[in-house]
């Protein structure tokens, strides 16, 4: 059996962890990326010179798009995960109503032309049946899963990041993991945490948020972290007393488990995938209620369970796991 992957995405936040661990767990014959198909996403080009004829060429058993962009000229056996439906439960966040449409006729046309269709969660099959009209059976639930370089550490190893970003010590410390995307809903966390009991620095860590936010927030006491490597991010999670994932919708919500890896508790909405990766573990609010926030971050500060109780629980959730049932559904579909 032979199968593809484009993998042009590889380097983006979210659908690129998702990528880059399903060419190590799964095994492809092919891998498409920006040397070899190199064409803007969302983009006419991608369509008109996606390699049809190199995969004919290779006899490709099953072609896997990692995104609703599927070459919609494709002819032969396709498996395409959709993430999420955040751009037709949110149009309102979109640059204009092409984008709109752009998203939903690619999703529909994803959902007929695919043989399978792979998502994160339930909560996304959910939507997806709901948008087109979907036959469950043809949706599969895969869960994402949690890097093995997520691990608790000991303080010594941690304590250079107060030096690095400046990050005043003796306070409660808040993580937030994520980018500047309406539906993230860090606008909502920021006129929360003036609500907020404890003594506190908030981190953002991401997207550059410093030109943004700078400015309104002159009283509060924020860390602009910015872009970190992989290595920070976990130290970063071991310094946090609480990380904060606000948003409106998530396909997933892969800082949920990042963080509980690290034994570091959670507060997240309690909208759309969350509470199925966050389970009993995670503290929740209603991500639009200023109060609701303030009043879960500080039942988080008061949390005294064990660390090892939160990463025991991140574990359940694999890539290896995640790669073998997608390569189980690819089988399926080859044979």
């Amino acid at each position: 059996m032979k199968i593809a992957i484009d993998a042009r995405m590889m380097n983006k936040s979210g659908i690129g962890t998702y990528i880059k661990h399903m060419i190590k767990n799964v095994g492809y014959n092919i891998v498409l990326d920006n040397s070899n198909f190199p064409c803007k996403n969302y983009s006419i080009k991608e369509q008109l010179f996606f390699p049809y004829k190199k995969l004919r060429r290779e006899k490709i058993d099953v072609l896997h798009i990692p995104h609703l962009n599927i070459p919609i000229f494709y002819r032969e056996k396709l498996i395409v995960t959709i993430h999420d439906l955040t751009h037709l439960r949110y149009p309102q966040f979109l640059p204009s109503k092409f984008h709109y449409h752009y998203f939903k006729f690619m999703l529909g046309t994803a959902t007929k032309k695919a043989s399978k269709i792979l998502t994160d969660s339930h909560n996304t099959k959910k939507d997806i049946m709901e948008f087109f009209n979907v036959e469950p059976t043809k949706i599969k639930v895969i869960y994402l899963g949690v890097g093995k370089e997520f691990v608790i550490k000991e303080k010594e190893q941690i304590f250079y990041l107060y030096e690095k970003y400046n990050i005043p010590q003796g306070k409660k410390i808040i993580l937030y993991v994520g980018n500047l995307l309406p539906h993230k809903n860090l606008s909502g966390l920021l006129k929360a945490i003036h609500l907020i009991k404890e003594d506190y620095v908030l981190i953002l860590a991401g997207k550059s948020f410093k030109n943004r936010y700078e400015q309104k927030q002159e009283k509060a006491s924020i860390v602009y972290a910015g872009e970190v490597s992989q290595d920070e991010l976990v130290d970063l999670y071991n310094l946090a007393d609480l990380s904060v994932l606000p948003s409106l919708y998530e396909g997933f919500g892969l800082p949920v488990l990042e963080s509980f890896a690290c034994g570091t508790p959670v507060a997240c909405s309690n909208t759309s995938s969350l509470p199925e990766v966050g389970g009993n573990h995670a503290f929740y609010f209603d991500p639009k209620n200023e109060n609701d926030i303030a009043d879960a971050i500080n039942k988080a500060f008061e949390w005294k369970d064990s660390p090892l109780a939160l990463r025991e629980y991140a574990l359940q959730f694999s890539w290896k796991k995640t790669g073998r049932e997608t390569l189980d559904e690819i089988n399926s579909l080859a044979n």
